[in-house]
């Protein structure tokens, strides 16, 4: 089906109980949540398995956007008066791990683990980018400047940690 042929219609949620919207929310922030903290275990050693110096500092960067979308997100949490949830959500982090371990797989060849790093960090942010714009979308629902405000934030970091991957990789090609 392509755009042109959707059906315009008024959202359906507004057919969901304040208590299923919730959920939903708080169950996929959760998964957002747990896979940040993943990222930001392993970016130092991510960051140390860098060969070009601005994948390095980039690296290192994402992960003080990193640090810093937690924060905001431990705030919603608190404003939703709950706390994440605690446990493994392994789709997320198996991709992470997957991610990490394609770069140990080039270790040898400095050239190849960038552009390993460089592709699964990419793709990483770009999931995040998808989850915190749904996430968004939804919790316009809740009435919540604030939350709007600091799932936006999280959304323009992601989307902003994406695009340096982009410029980055660019460089690194035309380099």
């Amino acid at each position: 089906m392509r755009k042109e042929e959707l059906e315009p219609m008024a959202l359906p949620l507004s057919k969901l109980e304040p208590k299923q919207l919730r959920s939903f929310f708080i169950t996929h922030l959760d998964h957002i949540y747990a896979a940040k903290k993943h990222v930001l275990n392993n970016l130092p050693q991510l960051a140390n398995l860098a060969h070009f110096t601005d994948l390095r500092n980039s690296i290192l960067e994402i992960k003080d956007e990193i640090s810093k979308q937690i924060r905001r997100m431990d705030v919603i949490y608190s404003l939703l008066e709950t706390s994440h949830g605690d446990g493994s959500h392994g789709g997320w982090e198996g991709l992470i791990d997957n991610a990490f371990a394609a770069v140990q797989d080039n270790f040898d060849c400095a050239e190849l683990r960038d552009l390993a790093i460089i592709f699964h960090m990419q793709n990483i942010e770009s999931l995040e980018t998808a989850s915190f714009k749904v996430l968004q979308m939804a919790a316009v629902r809740f009435r919540s400047k604030e939350i709007n405000q600091l799932l936006k934030e999280n959304y323009d970091e992601a989307n902003s940690d994406r695009l340096l991957l982009l410029l980055i990789m660019s460089k690194y090609i035309t380099g």
